[in-house]
């Protein structure tokens, strides 16, 4: 794929994000997209790249939290790492997420990767071993998923650098 390539696409997935938010649950009409239809050809592809786009971001929102080694330590904080890493992608891409969870239903095709996304949650979090079984730790993620869903829907925000000093300077006192 040229850069040419890609660049098109990100703009095709861009106007589908665009077009969803007008009637999230609604199917994507291809032919209302500039190129949608040749480049992907099916509704069920363009959710599957829109859902592509997700995992990375959400990936990457993932990996922000749990750069500093310092804070894994902490009991719970990869719940919370994993609650602020959530709630501020689908904070920055509410259209994005809105989008995949209307067409969820529609688009049996997503529903393994969300069923993915479900296990990555509960592994991230802490709230389940990879030696359990993958219906368990989907179910543990999709409780989550849901508490996530239900709590503020505003971003969480980190703790602030003095909040941080603080937690260095208090095992040398």
């Amino acid at each position: 794929m040229s850069w040419t390539d890609f660049y098109r696409r990100r703009e095709i997935l861009d106007a589908a994000v665009r077009q969803a938010r007008r009637a999230p649950q609604a199917p994507l009409s291809l032919a209302e997209i500039p190129g949608a239809a040749e480049e992907f050809g099916t509704e069920e592809n363009l959710l599957l790249a829109l859902q592509y786009k997700w995992t990375q971001l959400l990936s990457g929102y993932l990996r922000a939290e749990f750069a500093d080694p310092d804070e894994a330590d902490l009991p719970g904080d990869q719940v919370d790492a994993v609650t602020r890493a959530w709630r501020q992608a689908q904070h920055d891409h509410e259209d994005l997420r809105t989008v995949l969870d209307g067409a969820l239903e529609r688009c049996p095709a997503l529903e393994p990767l969300h069923r993915i996304e479900l296990h990555t949650l509960a592994l991230t979090a802490g709230l389940a071993e990879p030696g359990e079984p993958a219906d368990e730790i989907v179910k543990v993620g999709r409780t989550l998923d849901a508490l996530l869903r239900a709590g503020d829907a505003g971003p969480v925000r980190r703790r602030g650098p003095v909040g941080h000093l603080m937690r260095l300077l208090a095992p040398s006192a």
